[in-house]
């Protein structure tokens, strides 16, 4: 196969029409990310505070669970054609939703004092404790005690982090100029044809992914009301099944390396023309693909809507099984790799996330998704401001 170069009533509710950032799904954002939902404002007596959307909700839960699945399925694509359609069908669109999601979430960002306080302690915080924690595992359970501490070398699942961090705090640049979603489309493809960038902070993935959270930054609720017409959702049925035939005709003929945005068309060995032609079709099938996935998203309350805002807790702690069942060769098993033993991965890895986003490991763990860390701020005295208008009104 291909994978040699694998990375480490019927009553709707009406979308709102402004939404604050959430912490990455990650408060809105990590995928999954941004876990949990920032502090309510206070609102004027006999108001309703807003609440969560529904449909974000399950659109989060349902694309981390979609990515813990394709994380167990990566051991098994070099002896399953089928686990490598599978694979690569599902990396043409989770992560773009996820960062659609992303920048939809950040249209309202600004250098405000309590925006900049949610990145730093939403984004950039989680960024730094996980880097750590995932340097030591890797120590520890890979039996490599030299591995070196990086802040600016992402390992593993953290580069979501660092990119959301970047693309938020760029929001402004790209409310300001004119065409945001072409312009964007020109630094990705200008990276993908640029092998001297080099690591540090996953450049590559930050810039070749932009275009997804600029299209975010760009979209409003009707652009999602569009998507759940009848229609989509019927045309979306063939469209996936097209994409699954393809994929299987493409397994063994290309590499879905392609599909990480974390190299050069140079690093993979192709010619720099392929840079623009494969950042354009890529983006044009994910977009695509993102669109179908978000036409079958139930818009109404689930019995996993709740797990929505636990993405980025699943996110992030799910990395460590994923991984350690590489290093500890639990997929050295030869019945894993049966038809049999692949829906038994399958099942677990999505259990097992779902969990992982559950309010009880988001107690547990909220220290380090989403810390307070009043004591490392100044009070801001416009914050203070409203904040004692709103206490005497």
């Amino acid at each position: 196969m291909t994978n040699s170069l694998r990375p480490h009533s019927y009553q709707r509710t009406p979308l709102p029409q402004e939404a604050a950032p959430t912490p990455p799904t990650p408060r809105a954002e990590e995928p999954g990310q941004q876990a949990s939902t920032p502090p309510a404002p206070s609102v004027p007596a006999g108001q309703k505070p807003k609440q969560r959307d529904a449909f974000f909700d399950n659109a989060k839960y349902l694309a981390i669970v979609l990515v813990a699945m394709a994380h167990s399925w990566e051991p098994l694509t070099d002896s399953s054609r089928t686990a490598e359609a599978l694979y690569m069908v599902v990396y043409t669109f989770h992560m773009p939703a996820f960062i659609v999601i992303s920048g939809y979430f950040s249209r309202s960002f600004d250098m405000r004092p309590d925006r900049l306080k949610r990145l730093i302690t939403g984004v950039a915080v989680p960024y730094v404790i996980f880097e750590i924690a995932y340097t030591l595992f890797k120590r520890w359970a890979d039996d490599d005690p030299t591995y070196d501490f990086s802040l600016l070398d992402p390992w593993y699942l953290t580069w979501f982090l660092i990119a959301l961090f970047v693309w938020r705090l760029s929001t402004p640049l790209w409310k300001l100029v004119r065409w945001p979603i072409p312009l964007s489309l020109a630094v990705a493809t200008l990276a993908a044809v640029s092998p001297d960038i080099g690591d540090d902070l996953d450049m590559q993935r930050l810039l070749q992914f932009l275009p997804f959270f600029v299209l975010g930054l760009c979209m409003k609720p009707e652009h999602f009301q569009m998507v759940r017409h009848r229609s989509v959702r019927i045309a979306s049925v063939p469209i996936f099944a097209c994409a699954l035939v393809f994929a299987y005709w493409a397994a063994p003929r290309m590499t879905s390396v392609w599909f990480y945005h974390r190299e050069s068309v140079q690093e993979l060995g192709a010619p720099p023309w392929t840079g623009p032609v494969m950042t354009l079709a890529l983006f044009g099938c994910s977009v695509v693909l993102v669109s179908c996935f978000f036409a079958w998203v139930p818009r109404r309350h689930m019995w996993f809507t709740v797990l929505g805002a636990g993405t980025l807790y699943g996110y992030l702690l799910h990395g460590f099984l994923a991984k350690g069942s590489r290093f500890w060769g639990w997929f050295d098993n030869e019945w894993l790799h049966k038809p049999l033993g692949e829906i038994a991965v399958t099942v677990i890895a999505a259990s097992v996330v779902t969990v992982l986003c559950t309010p009880p490991v988001q107690r547990a763990f909220r220290f380090a998704m989403e810390p307070k860390m009043a004591w490392a701020f100044r009070k801001d005295p416009a914050e203070q401001a409203r904040s004692r208008t709103t206490t005497a009104a």
